[in-house]
Formats: C-alpha cells, sequence, structure tokens
C-alpha cells in the first residue's frame, strides 16, 4: 500500500503523540496507535493500521524495555511465563482479528477503549510485595493470565499494557513497579507475535511504521521528561488522559457504528 507524502508526515507526528502519551503517563497510551491511523493518517484498511501498530507498539516496547532492565525492575522468570503463554493467545487472536470485518473490529476497539479510559481513572496503590519470584503456586495463574491478556491483545493489535499490569499483580502479587518494567516484556511479545501474523497476510505499511516508530522513540524522550516534571500531578494527567480517551472512542463509536446497522 501506497500512501501520500503528506500521510507518513501524519504518521510520524502521531507515534511522537503516542510515544509522548506513553513516556507521560505509562500504560494505556498506545491504545491511541489505532485510531491515529485510521483517522488521521487515513489508513484506508482497518487491518493494515491494526498491523502496523502492533509492530509499532512492539518496538517502542522493546526500547522502553531497556531502562527498567538496566533499573533492575524486570521481575524476568514472572515475564517470561507470561509473554510465552500470551505468545500462543495472541497467534489465535490476531488470527481472529485477521478474518472479522474491519468496520465492526473498530466499533469493538471503541469499546475496549472505553474500559482503558475508565482503568486510568482507578487509583492502583497497592505495595505489593517485591520479593516474589516464579513458583509452582503462581505459575498456573501466570500462564491463565497471559494467555487470556495475549488473546485480547492479539485480537485489537494493541501493546495491552493496561490489561498486562493488572494481570501481573494478580496472579503474582508484585509491585507496580516491578509490574510496569515487566509488563514490556509481553508488550513487545505479543506485538511482535500480532505483526508477524498480519505481515504474513501483506496487512502491514513498513514505510508507516517506520516512520511511527521513529516518532514514537522521539516523543517518548519528552514524555519522560515531562513525567519527571509533573510527577506531583500524576493523578491530573491521567485524568486528562482519560478524558482524551473517552473523545476518541465516542468519535469511533459514532463513525462505525453504521458498520453494525448496515
Amino acid at each position: 500500500m501506497l500512501l501520500e507524502p503528506l500521510q507518513y508526515l501524519f504518521g510520524g507526528l502521531s507515534g511522537i503523540l503516542v510515544g509522548f502519551t506513553l513516556g507521560l503517563v505509562g500504560g494505556g497510551g498506545s491504545i491511541l496507535a489505532v485510531p491515529l491511523m485510521v483517522y488521521l493518517v487515513g489508513v484506508p484498511n482497518p487491518h493494515i493500521a491494526i498491523g502496523t501498530s502492533a509492530l509499532a507498539v512492539a518496538v517502542n516496547a522493546a526500547a522502553n524495555l531497556l531502562p527498567h532492565a538496566r533499573s533492575g525492575t524486570v521481575k524476568w522468570r514472572c515475564a517470561g511465563l507470561y509473554a510465552a503463554a500470551g505468545i500462543i493467545g495472541a497467534w489465535l487472536g490476531s488470527s481472529l482479528g485477521k478474518a472479522f470485518d474491519g468496520e465492526k473490529l473498530l466499533f469493538l476497539f471503541a469499546l475496549l477503549m472505553l474500559v482503558v479510559g475508565g482503568l486510568m481513572l482507578k487509583g492502583r496503590d497497592a505495595i505489593g510485595n517485591p520479593a516474589v519470584r516464579l513458583n509452582r503456586e503462581n505459575a498456573p495463574a501466570i500462564g491463565g493470565f497471559g494467555a487470556a491478556t495475549g488473546l485480547f491483545s492479539g485480537f485489537f493489535g494493541i501493546g495491552g499494557g493496561f490489561l498486562i499490569v493488572p494481570g501481573l499483580i494478580a496472579s503474582t502479587g508484585m509491585p507496580m513497579l516491578n509490574a510496569v518494567g515487566s509488563s514490556l516484556v509481553a508488550v513487545a511479545a505479543f506485538g511482535l507475535t500480532t505483526s508477524l501474523n498480519y505481515a504474513s497476510s501483506g496487512l502491514i505499511d513498513w514505510p508507516l511504521a517506520a516512520v511511527f516508530i521513529a516518532g514514537g522513540i522521539l516523543g517518548g524522550l519528552g514524555g519522560a521528561l515531562g513525567a519527571r516534571r509533573l510527577s506531583a500531578r500524576k493523578g491530573l494527567l491521567n485524568t486528562l488522559f482519560a478524558a482524551l480517551i473517552f473523545a476518541v472512542a465516542g468519535y469511533m463509536l459514532w463513525q462505525s457504528s453504521a458498520a453494525f446497522r448496515g
């Protein structure tokens, strides 16, 4: 698929916006990737928008994983089992997503965004156990949560961090700090699995993915800087971002509801 130069410019700007929101407020920012590609960039095929955004999210998650790994906040064994179980779910979910009507998929995506907005407003203040590790007791729960969130991630072509973080906390009892860092292993794995599945069907725009990824890295640096300066207003930032998600979801529901009427 060949887009106009202006569309690739919008793709880079969209990447900057997604990267900035990820750096500023954390999990949930990548949920904007698909609607930006469809409604701002103007990608005509929703499946190409989903496949391309999945690749971009995977690469950006891998890049963001590095500082967490250096700081020692990643629980590698728990994250590895979670990701391994979720890869199966992500492949199955992405296969189902490719076979689903594109416009109806966007409608369901908008409903998912409403859930994400609600989670952004919910506080996550549990302390957790920083010494948690993979064992026989928590392994089944980790694998189960991983498979379930991988299925959702693959079906919608999203990073799924807003589901993975609470999934890791629920299945292991690890603190939020460890869950955020560990979740990036699964986000990268799920995104890569989904993008490979879509790529096998020719549903990725590689130049668009490249400019989106470059923009995401640039925006992420600015978002991280802003997060440090505005750390005292984290609650306000989450509220504003949730409001943005609700607005975008409302627009998507309005645009795609005709698919169900027709």
